[in-house]
């Protein structure tokens, strides 16, 4: 092994997409992941027991197509890394099991991985060596979090969360109220596309004593549920919804709050560097507001290529190889799945 070039392969399984990376430094060799939402699309949103058991049929193929991609052995391995939470219970004790196997069977250390950590060291992928500090700003259907990373493999330090809906989960409630496919993300950043701003949707804890209570917070509820209002009103009136229109209005609505507390955050704390990732952060509006944001306040920002935004194996194995190049002792192979891991808590 090189010591700052490890290759280790990620196994991530929080919750509908199987993930297995393969990362050799800071170079992505193989990013494949077999996804289940076409299965939870009729439902709405992802139930347990179906991405549960997707992952164990999917984990042993993606596994094989990953390592006959990448023209890499098992036996080549260094390190086996995986995501023991936050996520789904069950489908975290899928990746959590093989990855323990995995490591058993071939004699190389096991790093069990904050799921959140993995969503900020994926962008050195991309754009190399993460500033230390940066602030990242991470939005997915589970998760808008506002965190302070002077570290990425040992310190992360939250200041502001989700306090009710998610980014995500706002787009995906909002998305079934207009009549668009799950997951809503895609569908509302394409319908916004045509559609213009004309509805002045409210911007929760963004003034008052709630800026003061919950100054880099989030909270999408109150937004939602002013969206489905005013859809319902409008077809009780009798008159056709603009879909575009909505789309456009409520996104707006979402990327206006998320930048502007990261912007705020950023010049408070005196970063210059904010990195977004999670799945909301391939959404078109959200990186040129954030670009336009930081642009004017001196900011730099790193965003990941929309693949490597939403869930995979690859930004688990870039949090790996962080953690072997740096010397971080192995977990144990009793490290367990935890489903509401902290932040704080890079590694089990």
């Amino acid at each position: 092994m090189t010591p700052d070039r490890p290759l280790v392969l990620g196994i991530e399984t929080s919750c509908d997409e199987t993930g297995v990376g393969i990362v050799r430094g800071e170079e992505l060799l193989i990013d494949a992941v077999a996804s289940s939402v076409d299965e939870h699309a009729r439902f709405g949103g992802v139930v347990p027991e179906v991405a549960s058991r997707a992952h164990v049929e999917a984990m042993i193929p993606t596994l094989e197509r990953a390592c006959t991609s990448a023209g890499v052995r098992l036996a080549d391995l260094d390190a086996i890394a995986v995501t023991s939470g936050p996520g789904l219970a069950g489908t975290l004790m899928v990746g959590v099991a093989a990855a323990k196997a995995l490591s058993l069977a071939l004699g190389i250390p096991l790093y069990g991985v904050n799921h959140l950590a993995a969503h900020i060291a994926v962008d050195i992928l991309e754009h190399g060596p993460l500033p230390e500090p940066v602030l990242a700003l991470l939005v997915s259907g589970g998760h808008s979090s506002l965190l302070l990373v002077p570290d990425v493999t040992s310190d992360v330090r939250p200041l502001g969360a989700t306090i009710d809906d998610a980014a995500g989960e706002a787009f995906d409630k909002v998305a079934r109220v207009l009549g668009l496919p799950f997951p809503g993300g895609p569908h509302i950043d394409r319908a916004a596309g045509d559609g213009e701003i004309t509805i002045d949707f409210p911007r929760g804890l963004t003034s008052g004593r709630d800026l003061e209570r919950h100054r880099f917070d989030f909270s999408f509820s109150g937004l939602k549920t002013a969206v489905a209002r005013w859809v319902e009103t409008e077809r009780a009136s009798g008159r056709t919804v603009p879909v575009a229109d909505v789309a456009a209005s409520f996104q707006e609505a979402v990327v206006d709050v998320l930048t502007r507390k990261a912007v705020a955050a950023a010049r408070e704390h005196g970063v210059t560097d904010l990195q977004i990732g999670g799945g909301v952060a391939a959404n078109s509006r959200l990186r040129a507001l954030a670009q336009e944001r930081c642009a004017a306040n001196g900011i730099r920002l790193r965003v990941p290529r929309p693949g490597l935004c939403t869930d995979n194996g690859a930004m688990v194995a870039a949090l790996g190889t962080q953690l072997v190049a740096r010397g971080a002792a192995p977990s144990a192979l009793d490290v367990p799945a935890d489903s509401s891991m902290p932040v704080t808590l890079v590694q089990s």
